[in-house]
């Protein structure tokens, strides 16, 4: 059985309290870059084996901290708002991308009939997913998002459609920062990542968003399916990031000024994770010369400059972990992690050549980990016995991955919890269920589900290992196991002494310290205030 105090996180934590006067700007801009998947072992393990890569050059003039979570669950969308709210599910009411809400209705259904829908903000709410601009047009996610595909909600008595930044509790950075005079701006894989503008729906003013899971111009298939392609699909939120560097917008058209809060994430090491092959059902090319492969790649395409390793093609990639321990990289995720390494470079040059790099704080961290490092712990799981839950009724819902959250139509909620429970352990060995978090432990985590519209009823922490999956994949996340949680987190600037700090962090620390290094009260969050998020020890 799982210790709940692994749960609990910052509830057990030693934290550490700004200090008298810590409220003045010791850094004029942040660049935070979440490499999805990269666990401590990971940064640690690599700035070991090549200590001239750019990973071991900001660690050289930074702090890592190899205790670091991420949130539980590990789902990208905790994983993110974590680092920019300062909070928890408990606190943002958010619990997946896939998520829920007692209170809202169904997509489509004009309001009518019972309250109660799933809420999944993801690909799934674009214009066309198959797009890289997702319909609309890049640096405007409220363009290449469709509002037929969100869940509804009467205010005033009109039916009217829910976007990712109304389904947020709290606030974010961005806002704060931007209501200090500050710029902000963020590239991330989805528009639904509009959840960052927060409650204000204006927090991020160049919110850039390629689609990851359009088809690359290369093999016309989904991005996330290749070894290159995903690559691709980074290299334009890392060229985005240069302009902004430059004092562009992220499209490199207009002069806007250098943001004071900036950043991206990449998914190259978690598809080197995932995929066990390249399952691109056409040739994967590597790409890296002019003519660009299509306008939006102008500028970028010359960011293309690693080629597989050992002379493979990219089909001939594997991916995941070659060990136990993870010590071992497979060539897959190699290519996915030294892909980063560079593009790191090209980011810290440009720092440097606009003269930004000493009053730029580099905060590298992940949303999330993946489970399992050791292969030969995975195990495939069908995910069906959670339909026949008493209690799901037709608008009840489940989310799996290598967890499951469980919530029941709130119609059926009261009358069937208990055999709903019932039903649940007794299937604890087919389903893989280690431990079976009901309302008496998701009450103070996260608030009850009888009282909470958020909350899942059940949450099922699987065996380590184990995903709800009838395919290839390797690794999965979204879960409480360690691989999922433990996370990458190094802080740097050229004037920080090289340090590790072994203190147990969590990521969502990472949002106070961004507004106490730029001068701006933590407790302007929410979350942080909700919480009691302390700012990172040692800086």
């Amino acid at each position: 059985m799982i210790d709940l105090r692994f749960l609990l996180g910052g509830a057990a934590l030693a934290l550490t309290a700004p200090a008298p006067g810590a409220f003045a700007a010791t850094y004029d801009h942040v660049l935070m870059i979440s490499v999805d998947g990269l666990h401590a072992v990971d940064l640690s393990d690599y700035i070991a084996a090549k200590p001239g890569s750019t990973l071991a050059k900001l660690a050289s003039n930074g702090v890592r901290y190899p205790n670091a979570l991420t949130t539980g669950p590990s789902d990208s969308f905790p994983g993110l708002l974590a680092p920019t709210t300062g909070g928890t599910s408990k606190s943002t009411g958010v619990f997946y991308d896939a998520s829920y809400d007692r209170l809202l209705f169904a997509p489509g259904s004009t309001c009518s009939g019972l309250p109660g829908t799933a809420a999944t903000y993801a690909e799934n709410i674009d214009i066309d997913p198959t797009d890289i601009t997702g319909g609309g047009t890049l640096g405007q996610p409220l363009t290449q998002i469709d509002p037929a595909q969100l869940p509804l909600t009467l205010d005033g008595g009109q039916c009217v459609p829910v976007y990712p930044h109304q389904f947020i509790k709290v606030n974010t950075i961005f806002e704060v920062i931007l209501a200090h005079g500050g710029q902000t701006a963020w590239a991330d894989k989805h528009p639904a990542y509009e959840i960052l503008n927060g409650p204000s729906g204006g927090g991020v003013q160049d919110l850039y968003t390629p689609e990851v899971n359009s088809n690359d111009p290369i093999t016309g298939q989904d991005t996330t399916t290749g070894y290159c392609s995903i690559q691709r699909n980074d290299v334009l939120k890392v060229q985005a990031v240069i302009n902004e560097i430059n004092g562009l917008d992220s499209i490199g058209a207009n002069r806007v000024g250098v943001p004071t809060i900036l950043g991206m994430n990449f998914q190259a090491v978690s598809v080197g994770q995932k995929l066990a092959t390249n399952v691109t059902k056409i040739p994967d090319a590597f790409v890296k010369t002019s003519p660009p492969l299509t306008s939006l790649w102008t500028g970028a395409e010359s960011l293309l400059v690693l080629e597989p390793p050992n002379g493979l093609s990219c089909d001939k990639l594997v991916g995941g972990y070659a060990n136990a321990d993870g010590s071992q990289l497979n060539t897959g995720l190699q290519y996915g992690l030294d892909f980063v390494d560079t593009e790191l470079g090209f980011i810290v040059a440009a720092l440097h050549n606009a003269g930004l790099d000493a009053n730029t704080l580099v905060i590298i961290e992940a949303k999330h980990g993946q489970s399992p490092i050791n292969v030969k712990l995975r195990q495939m799981a069908d995910d069906s016995l959670y339909d026949a839950t008493p209690g799901l009724g037709s608008n009840g819902s489940k989310t799996t991955d290598d967890v499951a959250l469980v919530w029941l139509s709130p119609q059926m909620q009261l009358s069937s919890y208990r055999a709903a429970r019932a039903y649940l352990l007794s299937r604890t060995t087919i389903l893989g269920i280690d431990t079976l978090l009901d309302n008496s432990a998701l009450a103070p985590l996260y608030g009850s589900p009888f009282h909470n519209n958020r909350t899942p009823d059940f949450i099922a922490i699987t065996t380590p290992g184990l995903i709800y999956t009838g395919g290839t994949k390797l690794a999965e996340h979204g879960g409480f196991a360690k691989d999922d949680r433990s996370v990458a987190l190094l802080v740097s600037n050229p004037s920080i002494t090289a340090a590790i700090v072994k203190d147990d962090v969590e990521t969502r620390q990472i949002a106070p310290t961004i507004l106490s290094v730029l001068g701006i009260n933590p407790e302007k969050l929410k979350s942080v205030r909700k919480e009691n998020t302390q700012v990172l020890p040692g800086l």
